[in-house]
């Protein structure tokens, strides 16, 4: 039987990875139906907020041992993420119609939905090689 703290993080790795899917479909969708980049933060931004912020878990996961990251990476990761999609983007309307946050997201999006799907699958201890590969 799996331990409880595998089932959680296979259950949390799947949240985001699922989460970050559906902010990357709302991102292309986006852009598919207006032709423009402008848009990604009214669309897929308060769910990128959400996903983001939720990223916390993973400093606490670090903290108490539950993954072997430690506290120090994820931290600064998080709150570099956090601090830019909250404070800046979020905070600063002008700044949410600009071509970068589009970039910046899908580049996200992509990057997580790798990155949690191969977290995910490893909980399971079956991870394609193909996932592992572009990770």
């Amino acid at each position: 039987m799996a331990r409880i703290s595998t089932l959680y993080l296979l259950a949390y790795n799947s949240f985001q990875a699922i989460g970050w899917a559906v902010s990357l479909t709302i991102i292309l969708f986006n852009l598919l139906s207006t032709s423009s980049v402008t848009g990604t933060f009214t669309s897929a931004g308060t769910l990128i907020c959400f996903l983001q912020s939720a990223a916390f878990l993973e400093v606490i996961h670090g903290a108490i041992g539950l993954v072997p990251s430690g506290v120090l990476l994820p931290m600064l990761q998080w709150s570099g993420r956090t601090h830019f999609v909250l404070a800046i983007v979020r905070g600063i309307p002008e700044v949410q119609e600009l071509p970068f946050v589009f970039i910046t997201f899908l580049a996200w999006s992509i990057g997580e939905v790798i990155r949690y799907s191969h977290y995910a699958f490893s909980c399971l201890g079956n991870c394609p090689s193909w996932i592992t590969y572009i990770r």
